[in-house]
């Protein structure tokens, strides 16, 4: 976390008590040299807005929308100004909204409209309180989600839509094969094909190795994570275009984007299609990255054949590249995985995301593949029945 957000945090603490708002606005604007964009006062690392209640409940209007997107990729705090009361601290990023107020119904993908008012904000999420002690835990689930994704929850959420993708209803033959795709997998990491598709992918890294360097300094998590995947996925030729723009022209990175999939690289062999999702993650930046749409990975383990890896590229501070073939079922990351619960609303069984630092605790380790099968088939159990 950002020594500045430690440093505001703090002042926050300080003047917990301190009820005359523009007393409080002029301190932190002086403290922390903030910008002043209307509403919201902002720096490099973070942007804040100060609200008032006379009787401590939240319920007013708070920002649009459209203003929140131009800092949703720093924390975005909410200060709550009580008279009576300690004021409030709330992380208010896009995927700490519930849903935006019931008056923007012209809210679409295309035409982002309408405000959020203080109780759309999530006050615990997956049970951890939103406040002031808990932004260091919080916010690297916001860094492994994206706007559009977001936005796609809120419209849904606002408007009560229902999708036209339904939720798949998996018969008893279709559980048996995604109950089975824990076998499969301890089969196939136990034969010669497993280290294969490890010297694969290694390989791969290798060639890219330069550019993954470059790319890893990218701060936007989501198009870094993108860009490391096409980079390691790519010829020749590509990967060398690429890095020819990113010593150049970084601002053109958006362009480069990957198939909305189950698997970035897929190969088949005789004991197994193999479905590989290539995740970055650097260890020292705090994230939480998106693992996988439940429904979407339930439907290809139903096939009977299919089996499926995270290949974690972890980058330290000095830059070296650490790869690794982690098999959805290892114990370890089972047990870093929560579920976006607020997708739940929608007719899907939602997404899974990872706890980051967790993760990096098995990458820069001596990783070996440990699937424990009941845990696997008590977690497989859980994400069919949602």
């Amino acid at each position: 976390m950002h020594q500045n957000i430690k440093n505001f945090i703090d002042f926050f603490n300080k003047n917990k008590f301190e009820s005359d708002k523009a007393n409080l606005v002029k301190l932190a604007k002086t403290t922390f040299n903030l910008t002043t964009d209307r509403k919201i006062l902002y720096c490099d690392s973070f942007a804040v807005r100060f609200c008032y209640s006379r009787t401590g409940s939240f319920s007013n209007t708070v920002l649009s929308l459209s203003a929140l997107q131009k800092y949703d990729h720093i924390p975005f705090f909410i200060i709550l100004v009580c008279r009576s009361q300690p004021n409030r601290f709330y992380l208010a990023n896009s995927t700490f909204l519930e849903k935006i107020s019931h008056s923007s119904q012209e809210l679409s993908m295309d035409n982002i409209k309408g405000s959020f008012n203080g109780s759309n904000i999530f006050k615990v999420y997956h049970n951890i309180p939103n406040n002031e002690e808990n932004v260091a835990k919080l916010f690297p689930f916001h860094t492994g989600i994206t706007w559009k994704e977001n936005l796609q929850r809120l419209v849904e959420a606002t408007h009560h839509i229902e999708p036209r993708i339904t939720k798949p209803d998996f018969g008893e033959k279709a559980v048996q094969s995604i109950i089975q795709s824990i076998k499969r997998s301890v089969d196939f990491i136990n034969s010669d094909n497993f280290s294969k598709l490890r010297q694969y992918l290694n390989k791969r890294v290798e060639q890219a190795k330069d550019a993954i360097f470059i790319a890893s300094r990218i701060e936007n998590v989501n198009i870094r994570g993108r860009l490391i995947e096409v980079l390691i996925t790519s010829d020749d030729n590509q990967r060398k275009n690429m890095l020819s723009e990113l010593q150049t022209i970084e601002e053109q990175l958006p362009l480069y984007d990957t198939k909305n999939d189950l698997g970035d690289i897929q190969i088949e062999y005789e004991n197994g299609n193999t479905l590989t999702d290539i995740k970055t993650k650097i260890v020292y930046l705090d994230s939480n990255p998106k693992a996988f749409n439940i429904d979407k990975f339930l439907t290809a383990m139903a096939d009977g054949k299919s089996i499926f890896f995270f290949y974690f590229v972890g980058i330290d501070e000095s830059g070296t590249l650490k790869p690794i073939l982690c098999s959805v079922y290892h114990k370890q990351l089972i047990e870093a995985m929560v579920i976006q619960h607020h997708w739940s609303g929608r007719n899907s069984r939602g997404t899974t995301q990872m706890i980051g630092n967790e993760i990096n605790k098995f990458i820069f380790s001596d990783f070996c593949n440990q699937i424990d099968q009941t845990i696997a088939c008590d977690f497989l159990k859980t994400l069919l029945a949602r």
